[in-house]
């Protein structure tokens, strides 16, 4: 591990363009814990019923700022939940609507929440072709879900059955390889047309699978896509610090209570936005690349979506940040990633 080359750093306003607030009493804690370390954020979909149109996705993001504590500001952008069924009429709606920027495509059954996904691609090429033509963000969790191909290979699978169709089939649709864990992923985003981007989260940069699997299982490590090898973590730390614009924050943070996560058939999903920027910066830092961390957190994404980074700062310095054991969320125990191990940078 390199020593850090900076004690602080100073960061426009960074975004978070993939994050999991739920709902109803998850609010109070997930809205908060993000409000602290963002200033916009892509909400996704993935609810019980799925937000599939305009007025849902409104009537979600005023139940996210209701939950916003006195003092703190969030600005929600929405991704709607893209069907079987998704019609071109509800695309051209969510582009008139300046909080509804991308549609989420999520496989039918890759991972929480997703049994309303997409079944057969050609279903939804109507809609694709009308996000293309309204410049409408399409958002993929990239696995493919067929019970015979190995877990670890679902995302490189993904790719050459699906994804490069799609790219070849929408020339100027901008699509964002969510979550990206292989350097097939990053291979494929770097040689892909610039309309291609990806984001990648703090635990798939900290953590190959050793850390869920060697010594026992440790379930708060269970992520979908799942924690893949430390050559594809390598390839993933060298796009995130590279400056690379393609590349940019997305943290997927999951709020699963504690027996969610430890029981027979524990759920997946990390919970980091709690201190997402210190995670982020940690990586960064190892790396002797906080010159870039700025790119990658606080302008790339924006710019992918068309929107201005914030002219707003925060401060990151080289100091001990506690994670605590536990985090409380509507009285029940929310175990963030790494509690109760200390960090080396906090925001302050």
């Amino acid at each position: 591990m390199n020593p850090p080359s900076k004690k602080s750093i100073t960061l426009k306003q960074p975004d978070d363009w993939h994050i999991h607030l739920r709902d109803g009493e998850a609010l109070p804690r997930t809205v908060n814990d993000a409000a602290r370390q963002f200033e916009r954020v892509l909400v996704m979909p993935n609810l019980t019923p799925p937000i599939i149109d305009v007025p849902a996705a409104l009537a979600y993001r005023q139940r996210i700022l209701d939950a916003l504590e006195d003092g703190l500001s969030l600005d929600p952008k929405m991704a709607l939940y893209l069907t079987d069924t998704t019609t071109a009429a509800t695309v051209e709606q969510a582009a008139e609507n300046p909080h509804c920027v991308a549609f989420k495509w999520y496989p039918a059954g890759a991972t929480t929440n997703s049994d309303s996904g997409v079944t057969d691609t050609k279903k939804i090429y109507p809609a694709l072709e009308s996000m293309q033509k309204h410049g409408v963000v399409l958002c993929i969790h990239g696995e493919v879900t067929d019970s015979h191909i190995d877990i670890f290979d679902r995302e490189a699978v993904f790719i050459d059955r699906t994804l490069n169709n799609i790219v070849r089939d929408f020339p100027t649709l901008k699509i964002v390889f969510e979550h990206i864990t292989t350097k097939d992923a990053v291979d494929f985003v770097v040689d892909s047309p610039n309309t291609v981007a990806a984001t990648i989260t703090a635990h798939h940069l900290r953590y190959n699978r050793n850390a869920m699997l060697a010594g026992g299982i440790r379930p708060h490590y269970y992520c979908l896509p799942i924690l893949k090898r430390s050559e594809h973590q390598q390839a993933l730390i060298t796009a995130a610090t590279s400056g690379n614009p393609k590349f940019f924050l997305g943290t997927d943070s999951a709020p699963h209570l504690q027996g969610d996560k430890e029981s027979s058939c524990g759920c997946a999903g990390s919970y980091t936005a709690f201190s997402a920027l210190e995670f982020y910066a940690e990586v960064f830092a190892e790396q002797n690349a906080l010159d870039q961390f700025e790119g990658f957190s606080s302008q790339f994404g924006a710019e992918f979506y068309g929107l201005s980074p914030h002219q707003s700062t925060v401060d990151l310095m080289h100091k001990s940040l506690a994670i605590p054991e536990y985090l409380d969320m509507s009285g029940s125990k929310l175990i963030p990633l790494d509690a109760g191990c200390t960090l080396n940078w906090q925001l302050v």
